[in-house]
């Protein structure tokens, strides 16, 4: 059985049915945490309960049936500060929460509210979304001294307007699943958004579109096979809300930057319901992924929840343990406030043995259970801030990188966060990549002419050896990436100088205004002859030099063929056509040609070891007299001085070369390859290259498309090959 013929098995099966407990849960255990179902081989079965809250006086478990009416079990045993009990007869697809009480004194951190249902942090599977009602805050929202408002609790019943938590089954087989295991350097990786990626393919069935399943169908898979990416880098999956001033403007929260539940797949991206049956479907895209020979990477938000400030909702984390889970004694309601570190209310408290436990456990069970290759870690600075500032040897990275499990997966860092001293490029340790705006900025600026010199280019072309050298750390630590889901398409790098985010309900305030764009000289949509060559010319640069360079390179999803979203620069809150990738673009005979040559890019990088090496250059021969690894040229044919790469240019050439690499194969013996040599002419004039010794050289791409006609074409690229023979 093919993984979508099991895929869509699993779409029918329905969840397993069950009924209600005996009032009184038995002892159970106080580990696992979360909700297990264990089924015994006499045939009993049951569902064991444990929640870590250990300020909290006591906790009840509250139970729906399938007509949603609440039934509410104490939980008499605690152990170790986590509160546990066994009901027998609860099985998967049974929904649940938590309401916890104690003191409330926000003074001190304390928030407990039992009026407030609470979703287990640690719930696999999690039914309905929250509607943004006011009654799911701990305080009262609206209280007249607005200063104030915060400290009076509000005893309205959340629950007809929270989540719940499900019970799901345990025991999925993986072992006929094989992971592609690529290396770092040979990874491509190609971001997507598991809605926006599926909802407009023609070639997915209308009822899996927005979907797990839509992704694992042949037709999504066909589509990054044949492109040639190794691995997609998926916008967040964990459960996530929108937060309640979306919700009142109609909008929601489409990138999912909000997560409320870590080990819960977000049900709305499930084709075959939100009672467990997500686990199962996400399980089956993995596998049909790999299948395909594709790794997945997950975007992970560890660094906040969808629980904001102090006036947003109580939904999980600030209900069972506010003072365990969250920094506090910032912001402007001092020692009750929260500490805001990444622009959305509320950080979590790494510094916390039981947060670093949360957040490890969580990904030990996506890379295990759910079968996940790796992680990207949104705002990851924060995770690293200790009592005086970021941390390179805090203990969440030291948990991370000797668990055994973990230290095995791709680990990638944002590498900042939005707090003082949060920028933290080049610094992070081993077994970590990070993406590198840097090299997004350099070579942003170097193709729309913004740079006076080549020195900073020169570094990101190269690996950034300026950044990750230290350390012991390789080129395959720079994620290098022009676009991303926050910012600009690379359509819209070269056809807005300013953002149009007007529908995001802002007034415009938000979305960065430095976007190092250039709109080739007319703002927005053109039919301008020369505007439109010079667009698809300057697409071709980008695409080039991002798949040329050394490190990792990084699509988004869609830029390949030329998608836009008409200048939006962060349309976080914008599930519709303007953030859903349009395939009807490949119709047209442009977007087609930019997809091939991409895809031809991404075929060379792969067939030569030359273009992806795993050491950094030395800018030595390797052997005497004879040629360096990598040589950089002025435009007159001479290697470049020191004074060359600061001085007023926008020409550069980069030869590397394929008989003096430093690595070997698999059996020890040195490997060779053809050289290659990287013109590139930012100016806006044409200009003339001579061509250094060691050809004869084959032109394998002019992105001006006039062949070796001299001289080089202003704003263009040519990359040319040598055997060695003459």
């Amino acid at each position: 059985m093919t993984a979508w013929q099991e895929l869509e098995q699993g779409r029918r099966e329905p969840p397993t049915a069950t009924h209600l407990p005996p009032a009184a849960p038995w002892p159970g255990s106080w580990q696992p945490l979360g909700a297990r179902y264990r089924h015994g081989a006499d045939g009993s079965n049951g569902t064991n309960f444990a929640l870590w809250a250990p300020g909290a006086e006591a906790v009840e478990l509250c139970l729906f049936d399938e007509d949603g009416v609440e039934s509410r079990h104490p939980l008499s045993e605690q152990t170790f500060q986590t509160w546990h009990g066994y009901l027998p007869g609860i099985g998967p697809g049974h929904r649940y929460g938590y309401r916890v009480h104690g003191r409330w004194d926000p003074w001190t951190g304390a928030r407990w509210n039992p009026a407030k249902l609470l979703l287990d942090p640690y719930a696999r599977a999690i039914d309905g979304e929250f509607t943004g009602h006011s009654a799911c805050c701990a305080s009262v929202r609206d209280w007249p001294e607005a200063e104030a408002a915060d400290t009076v609790r509000d005893n309205r019943d959340s629950a007809p307007y929270t989540p719940r938590g499900v019970v799901v089954h345990d025991d999925d087989d993986w072992s006929n699943d094989r992971r592609p295991k690529t290396p770092w350097a040979e990874t491509v990786l190609y971001e997507l958004h598991v809605r926006g990626f599926t909802m407009r393919h023609p070639g997915i069935p209308p009822e899996l579109r927005g979907t797990y399943a839509g992704l694992a169908h042949p037709a999504a898979l066909e589509h990054l096979t044949s492109l040639g990416v190794t691995a997609v880098e998926l916008l967040p999956v964990h459960q996530f809300a929108s937060e309640d001033h979306l919700l009142r403007r109609g909008l929601t929260n489409y990138w999912g930057y909000n997560s409320i539940g870590w080990f819960a797949p977000h049900g709305g991206y499930c084709s075959s319901g939100t009672r467990g049956q997500q686990v199962g479907e996400f399980k089956r895209m993995v596998h049909a992924l790999h299948q395909a020979g594709i790794e997945v990477i997950l975007d992970v938000v560890y660094n906040h929840t969808a629980e904001g400030g102090e006036l947003g909702p109580t939904l999980s984390l600030r209900g069972i343990d506010n003072a365990g889970y969250y920094r506090l004694g910032r912001g402007s309601r001092g020692s009750r406030g929260y500490a805001d570190y990444t622009g959305c209310g509320n950080t979590l408290d790494t510094r916390q043995p039981q947060t670093v436990r949360l957040i490890t456990d969580s990904l030990r069970y996506w890379a295990g259970e759910m079968g996940v290759d790796g992680f990207r870690f949104d705002l990851a600075a924060a995770l690293a801030r200790g009592s005086d500032g970021v941390d390179m040897q805090h203990p969440f990275l030291a948990a991370v990188s000797q668990d055994p499990f973990l230290s095995r997966v791709k680990l990638i860092a944002e590498p900042w966060d939005v707090g003082h001293g949060g920028y933290q490029v080049g610094n992070f340790p081993p077994l970590w990549a990070e993406w590198n705006d840097k090299y997004r900025d350099t070579v942003r600026d170097f193709w729309r002419g913004a740079r006076p010199d080549v020195a900073e280019l020169g570094y990101r072309l190269s690996g950034s050896s300026d950044l990750y050298q230290r350390g012991g750390r390789r080129p395959y630590a720079s994620v290098n990436y022009i676009t991303a889901h926050d910012g600009f398409t690379l359509r819209d790098l070269v056809s807005y100088n300013g953002k149009h985010n007007l529908a995001n309900g802002e007034d415009g305030r938000d979305g960065t205004d430095d976007n190092r764009a250039w709109n080739c000289g007319a703002e927005g949509e053109s039919t301008d002859p020369a505007v439109q060559e010079l667009r698809a010319r300057q697409l071709r640069n980008l695409l080039a030099t991002l798949l040329l360079a050394s490190g990792v390179p990084m699509l988004m999803a869609g830029d390949e063929f030329g998608r836009t979203q008409g200048g939006n620069n962060n349309a976080y809150c914008q599930d519709n056509e303007t953030s859903w990738v349009d395939w009807s673009l490949l119709a047209e005979p442009q977007w087609r040609r930019q997809r091939a040559l991409t895809a031809q890019l991404i075929r060379l990088r792969r067939a030569h070891p030359v273009l992806r090496q795993r050491a950094f250059f030395s800018g030595q021969a390797a052997v005497p007299g004879g040629r360096r690894d990598l040589t950089w040229y002025t435009a007159r044919g001479t290697e470049m001085t020191e004074a060359d790469w600061y001085a007023p240019t926008a020409q550069l050439g980069m030869l590397l070369n394929g008989d003096a690499m430093s690595e070997r194969d698999q059996h020890g013996c040195p490997l060779t390859d053809d050289s290659f040599l990287l013109l590139l002419n930012g100016a806006d004039h044409a200009a003339e290259f001579a061509l250094p010794t060691g050809g004869p050289w084959e032109l394998l791409l002019d992105t001006a498309d006039r062949g070796a006609v001299e001289p080089l074409a202003a704003r263009s690229l040519r990359l040319l090959r040598s055997d060695g023979r003459e």
